[in-house]
């Protein structure tokens, strides 16, 4: 009976993680309609990818252990509640600034979420596989962006209301997700102190004080290329692929992210260093290949060599996480997923301020070799010093 609870709390929190990222994608399809009946600008659009990423940090570094004391499922209602009401702003998208304040909300949910649902998700298949949960783990984002995106880009489209009916869809959906985290199990007791942990500790388990470094890296290599898809897809699609179709800009943005599901799965015989070498070889490979199809404007190059850099980045993030949450308790698990996913947003916002201040004065194709030289970099690094873990627990 425990075990059926379990397999029903592992399941309600993965399709809830899945769905508050699918929900964070769904204005990017509209990207392109904004733009042009509504007037924003190229630098509104890049400004809701910073926003997004500054509410996600936000939402790990104050709030990232509050789970810990008040439980998994009532922080998890306070997510949907968020992305709700960032959805419902989104539906009137009049000018920049609900498209914003919506993208902030998102970014403070998904943040909240990468803490309080991957804890409920590494809690409640303690007893699986144990690549599978750090596969989940690693890999739910990419995949929840991806359904967002091809979702949101099929209903505006072919469906009527484009403009509003994909966002009453997530609203339905966190219904659903709101029903089932209610009748799953509870992984936590609630406890004393969550004042006390709005100030920012992580736990860190580590025998060698290069393991989370080189983590760190793969974290921030893999994350900036999907700031890039996030941040200039729309552009991309438009302007280097010749498409205005907001199904194609959806399957274009997640060519990238979705086979990244492929790559853990593939790293479950392999020991966490080298799924974390293989892995970042591999992603700096395809990421070569995305720059070659965005000079000579080849989408199916592009499409196909998103798909090898998106596994691959599976296959690394998933060695990296899985070295990082080696013999870690349950109480633990919040402050090392917060610190994961704090590094990997902030690997993922400060390229995109970068490569923004970049697209002043130079096009997408040259914007794209400064992720080209961070791949390559991150590569050689993680090939040099990825090492496995021994088990040991510190804080700081």
């Amino acid at each position: 009976m425990l075990r059926k609870k379990n397999m029903m709390g592992f399941f309600a929190s993965t399709f809830s993680f899945l769905m508050v990222f699918a929900a964070s994608a769904t204005p990017i399809p509209l990207y392109d309609i904004y733009r042009q009946e509504d007037g924003l600008t190229y630098n509104d659009l890049a400004l809701t990818a910073v926003v997004y990423f500054v509410g996600a940090i936000t939402a790990l570094l104050i709030f990232g252990r509050i789970s810990n004391h008040m439980g998994r499922k009532p922080v998890a209602f306070l997510i949907f509640v968020l992305t709700a009401i960032a959805t419902i702003i989104l539906i009137d998208v009049n000018s920049a600034t609900p498209l914003i304040i919506g993208r902030l909300l998102l970014g403070l949910a998904c943040g909240l979420a990468s803490s309080a649902i991957t804890s409920y998700i590494a809690d409640s298949g303690s007893h699986l596989p144990h690549w599978l949960p750090s596969a989940v783990i690693s890999n739910s984002p990419m995949v929840g962006l991806t359904i967002g995106a091809v979702v949101s880009g099929s209903l505006v489209e072919f469906a009527p209301y484009q403009r509003t009916l994909c966002y009453i869809v997530v609203l339905i959906i966190l219904a659903i997700c709101t029903i089932l985290i209610a009748l799953s199990k509870e992984t936590v007791e609630k406890s004393p102190g969550v004042i006390s942990s709005f100030k920012p500790k992580f736990s860190l388990p580590q025998t060698d004080k290069k393991l989370f470094p080189i983590a760190a890296i793969t974290f921030v290599s893999t994350w900036a290329m999907g700031a890039f898809y996030q941040a200039f897809g729309p552009s991309i699609a438009v302007d280097q692929l010749g498409t205005h179709s907001t199904l194609m800009i959806g399957i274009l943005f997640s060519s990238y992210l979705l086979p990244s599901a492929i790559g853990g799965p593939l790293t479950a015989k392999l020991t966490s260093a080298d799924a974390q070498r293989i892995g970042m070889v591999m992603f700096t490979i395809g990421v070569i290949g995305i720059i070659s199809s965005l000079k000579f404007s080849n989408i199916t190059m592009f499409i196909l060599c998103s798909a090898l850099a998106g596994a691959s980045q599976g296959a690394a993030l998933t060695g990296s996480i899985r070295s990082l949450l080696a013999d870690i308790n349950l109480k633990q698990r919040a402050g090392v997923l917060s610190l994961i996913y704090a590094t990997s947003y902030t690997g993922a916002a400060i390229p995109s301020f970068i490569a923004g201040q970049l697209s002043h004065h130079m096009d997408l194709f040259h914007v794209s070799i400064f992720y080209g030289i961070l791949a390559l970099l991150a590569c050689i690094i993680t090939l040099i010093f990825a090492k496995n873990p021994k088990h040991v627990k510190v804080e700081i």
